[in-house]
C-alpha cells in the first residue's frame, strides 16, 4: 500500500530543511492550521494522518499492528524516509510525542530534533511518578468512551481542549473526536492511555522540545518536568494557557517557543 493514500500525505512549503507534523488522539492534520504558516516560509512542511484517523485508508488499519504504539512508530519512520528528504525535525502532540521517541529510538539517523507538544509517557501515577490519572480513572474513561463514544467525546473533548475563553476550538475537538470510528477510537484510547514509555525516554538521544501548558488536565507540569529530568537532550518549555493543545489555542507562544528552540538546535 503506499504511504501517501495510506496516511493522506501533504507536502507544502520550502526550505532546507523538513518539519514532519503529526496530531493526538481524535485529531487529523488540520489542527496544525495555526502553527504551520509560520514555518512554510523557512521549511518543508510534511503534514498526515495516522492510519484510523482524519483521511487516512480505513483498510489500513490493523488491530494486531495498532495494538502498540510501535506501529504508529513504524509507519511514521516510513513517512520521514519517504518526504523528508534528509533528517527531520519531528513535531508531535499528545500521544504522537511518543510515537515520536519511539521512531527515533529505531532509526535515529532520520531525526534532527523533535518537538513534544502536550507529551506524556504515562498517564497513570506510579509511586512518585505523577501520571495525572489512577489506574481506576483511566479504566473508567476507557469503559465511558466504549459504552457511549459520541457522549463520551461531548463531554471530555472540551476539557481537554481547555481555552475557556475559545470555546469554538472545544466544539471542533468534539466534531473531530465525533467523525473517528468508535470502534477504532476506543482501541486507540487502550493503547495510549494504558501505555508506559517512561523506560524509553533516556533511549531517545534526539535533542527535544517538551513544549506544556501550565494547566493542562491530561499532562500536568510534573510530567514535563520528568520528561526533562530523564531524557538526555531535553528543555522545558512552559505556556502559560490552559488546555492539551497549546498549538491551537496558545498559537504565538508555541510558534515562538519552538523557533527558539529550532534557532538553538539547527545551527
Amino acid at each position: 500500500m503506499h504511504i501517501e493514500h495510506r496516511n493522506n500525505v501533504k507536502v507544502l512549503g520550502r526550505g532546507p530543511a523538513t518539519l514532519v507534523f503529526a496530531h493526538g488522539f481524535g485529531c487529523d492534520q488540520s489542527m496544525w492550521r495555526f502553527l504551520v504558516p509560520s514555518f512554510e516560509e523557512r521549511y518543508r512542511i510534511v503534514l498526515f494522518d495516522s492510519v484510523g484517523s482524519g483521511a487516512s485508508d480505513p483498510a489500513a488499519y490493523d488491530r494486531a499492528k495498532y495494538d502498540t504504539l510501535h506501529g504508529y512508530a513504524d509507519d511514521l519512520i516510513e513517512i520521514v524516509d519517504g518526504f523528508g528528504q534528509g533528517p527531520v525535525v519531528f513535531v508531535g502532540h499528545s500521544v504522537a510525542a511518543m510515537v515520536g521517541v519511539l521512531a527515533s529510538i529505531k532509526a535515529p539517523a532520520l531525526f534532527a530534533a523533535q518537538v513534544m507538544v502536550s507529551p506524556s509517557p504515562s498517564y497513570i501515577d506510579d509511586g512518585d511518578y505523577i501520571g495525572g490519572f489512577t489506574r481506576d480513572d483511566i479504566e473508567e474513561l476507557l469503559q465511558t468512551l466504549h459504552d457511549n463514544y459520541l457522549g463520551w467525546s461531548s463531554n471530555m473533548a472540551p476539557a481537554i481542549m481547555g481555552a475557556p475563553d475559545q470555546p469554538a476550538l472545544g466544539q471542533e475537538l468534539t466534531n473531530s473526536f465525533c467523525r473517528n470510528d468508535p470502534e477504532i477510537a476506543a482501541h486507540f484510547a487502550r493503547v495510549t492511555f494504558l501505555s508506559d514509555h517512561r523506560a524509553d525516554l533516556p533511549r531517545s538521544a534526539t535533542p527535544a522540545l517538551i513544549l506544556q501548558c501550565t494547566d493542562d488536565m491530561v499532562a500536568p507540569v510534573a510530567v514535563g518536568e520528568y520528561m526533562q529530568r530523564t531524557m538526555p537532550s531535553s528543555v522545558l518549555a512552559l505556556i502559560d494557557n490552559i488546555g492539551h493543545c497549546p498549538h491551537m489555542s496558545a498559537p504565538s507562544a508555541s510558534t515562538d517557543a519552538i523557533q527558539s528552540f529550532l534557532a538553538r538546535t539547527l545551527t
